[in-house]
């Protein structure tokens, strides 16, 4: 294990110590999307079948999985990719939450109990990747 003292004297230590961490939560995130997604395209789950939501879901989550790409190739560039990510599927889940609020997306209970959850994973996420100095 490295000690703190190391990696506060290495950038390169503490970056690749946190960007496994980013990498992970994003691709967690990105395949409950991913699900969701497949619901939303009438794979999983007969009867929830929407379109618009189903390409909202994959494009977030395509997002998402570029995100933890960029942790991987540049783990310099972590915590931007990691801020960008969340953000950007944090913004989606809030239009997202929107059309169910007025009556244009799906406002089945599920919808709204993953939305609830989405949004409190995506924000966790984010608060830690802002939050933290060096991902």
């Amino acid at each position: 294990m490295v000690s703190d003292e190391y990696m506060s004297s290495d950038d390169t230590a503490s970056h690749a110590v946190h960007a496994p961490a980013a990498r992970a939560w994003m691709l967690t995130e990105a395949l409950t999307l991913g699900i969701a997604s497949m619901v939303h395209g009438g794979l999983l789950v007969p009867g929830y079948a929407h379109t618009a939501a189903r390409t909202a879901e994959a494009v977030i989550a395509t997002v998402l999985v570029l995100a933890s790409v960029e942790t991987w190739l540049r783990p310099h560039h972590a915590r931007r990719a990691a801020i960008f990510g969340q953000g950007f599927a944090l913004l989606g889940t809030l239009v997202g939450l929107g059309t169910i609020i007025a009556g244009i997306g799906p406002r089945t209970v599920p919808d709204v109990v993953y939305h609830a959850l989405l949004l409190s994973t995506l924000v966790t996420g984010l608060t830690w990747a802002v939050r933290c100095r060096r991902v």
